[in-house]
């Protein structure tokens, strides 16, 4: 896994770029729950200051998925860009999505399982083939609205004059 840390004690305080690329086998490392293959190159500023170190990710390439609808192979192209901050403090810990706190003796910053996180995040629920693409959905038709179909039953329907009485009672 150290093939993805970054040294950080030695760096001076100015940005600086690193290259990595993923393939298979990373994901074999990391985990394979979401992506189990891909290709993807990753571009990484990382910006030392005196308290923090602010850390941009540049994922582009391709993860090879599996269409759930016919079980064929695809390749998924992915083009994100993240932001990070890791912050000096007493003792590690996660404070949100964007900010994780790093102790002043850590030597390094192991970036693997953020690439992964984000690349997993980038692969949507639902994986369909690319020719599925210009196909709508019966689930993306349907309009959820009480308001609307209320009123208009409302002024279309008379009132039954079974519920008559108990409206009165309102």
């Amino acid at each position: 896994m150290r093939e993805f840390a970054v040294n950080i004690i030695g760096l001076s305080k100015k940005a600086h770029l690193f290259n990595f690329h993923l393939e298979k086998g990373f994901f074999e490392k990391y985990g394979s729950e979401a992506v189990e293959d891909g290709r993807f190159d990753i571009e990484v500023v990382l910006d030392k200051k005196e308290t923090f170190i602010e850390v941009e990710f540049k994922i582009s390439g391709q993860a090879a998925l599996v269409c759930d609808r016919t079980l064929e192979p695809f390749d998924f192209p992915v083009n994100e860009t993240h932001k990070m901050v890791f912050k000096f403090g007493d003792e590690a810990q996660e404070l949100t999505d964007e900010i994780v706190i790093i102790t002043r003796d850590q030597d390094s910053i192991d970036l693997g399982q953020f690439f992964y996180e984000f690349i997993a995040l980038a692969i949507p629920m639902k994986k369909l083939h690319p020719r599925f693409a210009n196909e709508v959905e019966d689930d993306q038709l349907m309009v959820y609205s009480t308001t609307q179909n209320e009123t208009e039953q409302d002024e279309n329907d008379s009132i039954d004059p079974r519920w008559e009485k108990l409206k009165k009672l309102k």
